[in-house]
């Protein structure tokens, strides 16, 4: 297990700036497109954020478990998937779709935070290296995205889960902002702008538009709109690139827009039966009057893949990292983004289900970092940091209150099965057979949680103090 050591900025620009580049992709011609708009960029002021050692038990989890990841994805898996430039001095990204535009985004989130808060395992590529590696997939993304290149061949953006897609790779961007060159800097504020002004252009219904995608499963009168397939995950990785664009861009004239429509999906997300009637109101919604439908169960538990189903559940940690992104710019996060996420854990902890030998057990089965899926799991077999990155969003959130065992203590247990899956392997990877884990990202899904993960630590467990707030 590494060191992990508190930040030091001068201590990562230093190394970053002796690049060597000898038998691996180095930096090369950007291109030099120009916006004619240029939104202003406030950069994350690292001087006015302490440090985290992370050297608590949580801290040593998460900090092994980023840098393996990290390790791994800027190693091994970057070497074997870009091995050249395009004329254009951009690397191959190889496609627009998922597997082509949001796995290298993911990679990129988990390389960058392990680099700029010093968990970053340099011991078979040096942290230089993995820095240039990093600013070519951050360049590349966000060049290749529509808001800055008409190729209809190379480009990307605008898509069902493009916001996400913006989101990650406009995150690492902002964490590394003082290592890219300006027109690198100028596409990544055109992205995110695009994809969050698209998102301001829905409804009390609708993702986006006046029709498609919907923000709810059911709606108000109970007609069941997409059966078996809530709609809390979309909404919340929405509002993920919609909070990263109001914080990162806080001046900009659509701001506000952006931080009104971010606080909208949050609570549709989260959004059960009993909200239909609550006349309260978060961060100047009122539940009763703006919602039209749901996307959970009042016992916290959702469908998803036609089936009740654990890991959407946990899928809530899209909300919860938005203590961190707005902790960054020492703002506090809305309120919204804890809605309903009480309900939800006190499901995966308390529920009982039957078993078939006539006793029941809840989805964490007592004592043991086993998953208890009640209708089956369709994406395999192992998935402990899923859930542990979300026992640790709900414990540094205090989301936990009145639940035992407290979420604190199920972090340990997921967490220690994911570094045991992460030990069969000596180049930070997680996954070997593929029914463990049957998505195509899996090793970068480990990565983006583990760099959000870390983050949100850093920023809850800083030497300055707690800077997750919530208004």
């Amino acid at each position: 297990m590494i060191e992990t050591r508190p930040l030091s900025r001068r201590r990562f620009l230093g190394t970053a700036s002796t690049i060597g580049v000898a038998g691996l992709l180095g930096t090369a011609t950007t291109a030099t497109a120009s916006p004619s708009h240029r939104p202003r960029v406030l950069p994350i002021d690292w001087s006015r954020l302490g440090s985290y050692p992370a050297s608590d038990p949580a801290g040593v989890r998460i900090a092994a478990i980023l840098a393996g990841s990290a390790r791994y994805l800027i190693g091994p898996w970057y070497a074997a998937t870009y091995t050249r430039y395009l004329p254009d001095g951009y690397i191959d990204l190889k496609g627009t779709d998922e597997r082509a535009v949001r796995l290298p985004a993911m990679a990129a989130v988990a390389a960058a935070t392990a680099l700029v808060t010093g968990t970053y395992d340099g011991r078979t590529l040096s942290a230089a290296n993995a820095t240039v590696r990093t600013q070519n997939l951050i360049r590349t993304l966000s060049a290749r995205h529509g808001a800055n290149n008409a190729d209809s061949a190379t480009s990307w953006g605008g898509g069902w889960q493009t916001a996400l897609w913006a989101y990650y790779t406009a995150l690492a961007g902002w964490l590394l902002w003082d290592r890219l060159d300006a027109a690198c800097k100028q596409h990544l504020a055109a992205m995110l702008v695009w994809e969050a002004n698209r998102l301001t252009t829905g409804d009390g219904v609708h993702l986006i538009g006046r029709s498609g995608e919907q923000l709810y499963m059911t709606r108000r009168d109970g007609t069941v709109v997409t059966a078996g397939d809530s709609k809390a995950e979309e909404d919340n990785w929405s509002a993920a690139a919609l909070s990263l664009a109001a914080v990162m861009m806080p001046h900009h004239r659509n701001a506000d827009r952006w931080k009104r429509r971010n606080v909208e999906l949050l609570l549709a997300a989260a959004a059960r039966p009993a909200d239909l009637g609550d006349r309260r109101k978060i961060n100047g919604i009122r539940l009763s009057t703006w919602l039209r439908g749901t996307n959970i169960a009042d016992d916290g538990t959702l469908q998803n893949h036609n089936r009740l189903h654990p890991l959407y559940m946990v899928a809530f940690d899209q909300s919860l990292y938005q203590g961190f992104v707005f902790g960054l710019a020492n703002r506090a996060a809305p309120r919204a983004a804890l809605h309903n996420i009480r309900q939800t854990y006190t499901a995966l902890v308390c529920k009982q289900f039957p078993l078939p030998d006539g006793t029941t057990t809840a989805i964490y089965r007592a004592g043991s970092p086993e998953i208890y899926y009640p209708e089956g799991n369709d994406w395999g077999t192992h998935f402990p940091f899923y859930f542990a990155n979300f026992d640790l969003l709900v414990s540094l959130t205090g989301q936990d209150r009145g639940i035992n065992p407290p979420a604190a203590e199920w972090e340990r247990l997921h967490s220690d099965a994911q570094l045991a899956l992460m030990s069969r392997f000596t180049d930070g990877r997680t996954y070997g057979a593929g029914g463990e884990n049957t998505y195509y990202g899996r090793e970068h899904r480990i990565g983006v949680m583990a760099g959000q993960s870390f983050l949100t630590l850093f920023l809850a467990r800083n030497s300055t103090g707690n800077r997750l707030r919530w208004s």
